[in-house]
């Protein structure tokens, strides 16, 4: 793996706000904390939720402009992450029924 989930969402949310890096990587950590998850086991399709209903309430205790718009914007990257072969080594539950829905 080039680059983990939380890395790849941590770069996206630095781009799309005017958080430091520290402040960015945190506030995704506590997002996935809240919701009972780590960021190193985290599903691309866990993220997105968090990112979703989760992430627009820190950014807006931070500050961000448009947190609304800047989750959607990171899960719409989050959701083409799986395309750049990163995010599972697709033995998992989920990676296997998804293949098989896709059959």
């Amino acid at each position: 793996m080039s680059e983990s989930l939380f890395e790849f969402v941590a770069e996206k949310l630095l781009e799309k706000t005017d958080l430091e890096n520290l402040e960015a990587r945190g506030t995704i950590r506590l997002a996935l904390k809240s919701s009972g998850l780590t960021a190193r086991e985290v599903t691309r399709e866990q993220m997105i939720v968090v990112i979703k209903q989760v992430m627009p309430r820190e950014l807006r205790v931070r500050g961000v402009e448009d947190p609304d718009g800047a989750c959607e914007a990171l899960a719409q990257a989050v959701k083409g992450f799986e395309h750049e072969g990163a995010d599972s080594d697709g033995t998992s539950p989920e990676d296997v029924f998804r293949r098989l829905s896709r059959s």
